[in-house]
C-alpha cells in the first residue's frame, strides 16, 4: 500500500513538471489602491520656497495688515514611504514684525494713533529660525487611489518643531503646526508647490507675556520640489514562471516505471498464510461423596487419560482446577476446607501420579455453593478441570 501511495505522489510530481513548461506570465493588478513599495532611496525630494508670513502676538492686531507681513524663506527634504504617507524636515525663517509695549525687539518707531489711549506701542522686528518635522498625507491618493499622472495632489500635514530668536531678549519655544501642501506636477523630476501653514507656540516668544497661553503664526509659500531617483510606484503584479527540467523528468519517469513494475509483482505474488492450530482438552467433571475429598480408582483412571491429553497437546495452555462444596450441608468453614482439599486432590493426582507440568495447572476453590447443575446438591460436591 505504501508503494502504491508513493507511486501516486511521483505521478503527481511528473504531472506538475509537464505543466511547468517554459513560459512566463505577468498579471498586473489594476486596483488603484494596490502598489509595490519602493526601496529606501526612492521617492526622496527637496524643496525651496519663498512667500509671506505673519505673527500673531499680544499687540500685533493694533497694526495695519501690511505692517505685520514679512518675507518667508524655506528649505526642506523629505520622503514618501507610500503614495499616501510621507514625512519631511523643513527649516524656515527670516524675521517677524509686531508691536511691543515693554520695548522687546523695538525698532523705536511708535505705532501711529495709539499714544492717546493711555498707553503707547512701538514697532518691533526680530529674526528667527524654525525647524520642524511634518507628517504628510496625500489626500488625493487616499481618496482617489494612486495615479502617477495626476497633476494636482492635495497633501495635508501636521508637524512639531522648535523655533528660536537670537536677538535680545533671546527666546525659544516648541512649535505645533498644521497645513495644506498643494503639489502640481511639472514633469518626472520637478513639482511646483503652494504651502499654506498655521502654527502655535509659547505666549512669551516675542518678548511679552499677555493674557493668552499661546501665540501663533501663519505663512503661505510658493516653491519648487525636485524628486530623486524613482518617484512613481509600480502596480502590484503577479509573475508566474514555468520551467522544465528534462533530466529530472526522465529520472522521475524511470522511477515511476520501476515502482509500477514492483506493484504488479506484489499483486501477482500469492500470499503465504500460516495457520497456527491450538488444541485443548475438553472440561472434566469429578464428583465426591458427601464430606469426602478422596479420589476413587475410577476417577483416577479418567484423570490419567486427561493427563495424557494435556501432555500431548499444547504445553502453553493453562488449566484451572476448581474445587466446590455443597452449601446445604456443613458450615462455611467446613465447606471452604472441603472445596480446597478436593481441588488439591485432583491437582496432586495429575502432577504427582501422572506427571503433568505444574505450570499448566492453577488451583482455585470456592467453598460452599448453591446447586450448580439440575438442582442436585450432589453435583456441587465436585472439582472441574477446564481451560483457563
Amino acid at each position: 500500500m505504501k508503494k502504491i501511495i508513493l507511486t501516486l505522489l511521483v505521478v503527481l510530481g511528473v504531472s506538475n513538471i509537464y505543466a511547468q513548461q517554459t513560459t512566463e506570465q505577468v498579471i498586473v493588478d489594476n486596483d488603484k489602491y494596490r502598489y509595490i513599495t519602493n526601496g529606501f532611496w526612492d521617492n526622496w525630494f527637496i524643496q525651496f520656497g519663498a512667500g509671506a508670513q505673519m505673527y500673531f502676538g499680544d499687540h500685533n492686531k493694533e497694526l495695519e495688515l501690511g505692517d505685520r507681513i514679512t518675507p518667508a524663506f524655506e528649505i526642506a527634504a523629505g520622503k514618501w514611504f507610500t503614495p499616501s504617507i510621507g514625512t519631511r524636515l523643513m527649516v524656515q525663517g527670516l524675521s517677524y514684525k509686531g508691536a511691543t509695549q515693554n520695548g522687546a525687539h523695538s525698532t523705536g518707531v511708535g505705532v501711529a494713533g495709539k499714544e492717546g489711549h493711555g498707553y503707547w506701542l512701538t514697532h518691533q522686528k526680530y529674526p528667527f529660525v524654525n525647524a520642524h518635522v511634518d507628517f504628510m498625507f496625500n489626500l488625493s491618493n487616499i481618496i482617489g487611489g494612486y495615479r502617477e499622472d495626476r497633476f494636482w495632489d492635495i497633501q495635508p500635514y501636521v508637524g512639531v518643531g522648535w523655533i528660536c530668536t537670537w536677538d535680545e531678549p533671546k527666546n525659544q519655544s516648541v512649535t505645533y503646526a498644521a497645513g495644506i501642501h498643494n503639489s502640481f506636477r511639472l514633469g518626472e523630476r520637478f513639482d511646483l508647490y503652494l504651502d499654506v501653514r498655521g502654527g502655535m507656540l509659547a505666549d512669551t516668544f516675542e518678548g511679552e507675556t499677555g493674557g493668552r497661553n499661546h501665540e501663533g503664526n501663519l505663512s503661505a509659500t510658493l516653491g519648487l520640489a525636485y524628486n530623486f531617483n524613482k518617484r512613481g510606484w509600480d502596480r502590484s503584479k503577479t509573475i508566474i514562471r514555468e520551467t522544465t527540467n528534462d533530466a529530472a523528468l526522465e529520472n522521475l519517469k524511470r522511477e515511476v516505471a520501476a515502482l509500477q513494475k514492483e506493484n504488479t509483482d506484489l499483486k501477482n505474488r500469492k500470499a503465504e498464510v500460516k495457520v497456527q492450530r491450538t488444541e485443548v482438552v475438553a472440561p472434566v467433571f469429578v464428583t465426591f461423596e458427601i464430606n469426602k475429598s478422596e479420589l476413587t480408582d475410577e476417577v483416577k483412571v479418567n484423570l490419567g487419560l486427561l493427563a495424557d491429553a494435556i501432555k500431548r497437546l499444547n504445553n502453553d495452555v493453562v488449566y484451572t482446577v476448581s474445587g466446590y462444596a455443597d452449601e446445604a450441608t456443613g458450615n462455611k468453614s467446613i465447606n471452604e476446607r472441603l472445596s480446597k482439599e478436593r481441588a488439591e486432590a485432583v491437582y496432586n493426582c495429575l502432577v504427582k501420579e501422572y506427571g503433568v507440568d505444574a505450570k499448566q495447572l492453577e488451583v482455585r476453590y470456592y467453598g460452599g455453593v448453591n446447586n450448580m447443575f439440575y438442582n442436585d446438591p450432589r453435583l456441587s460436591r465436585a472439582t472441574i478441570i477446564s481451560v483457563k
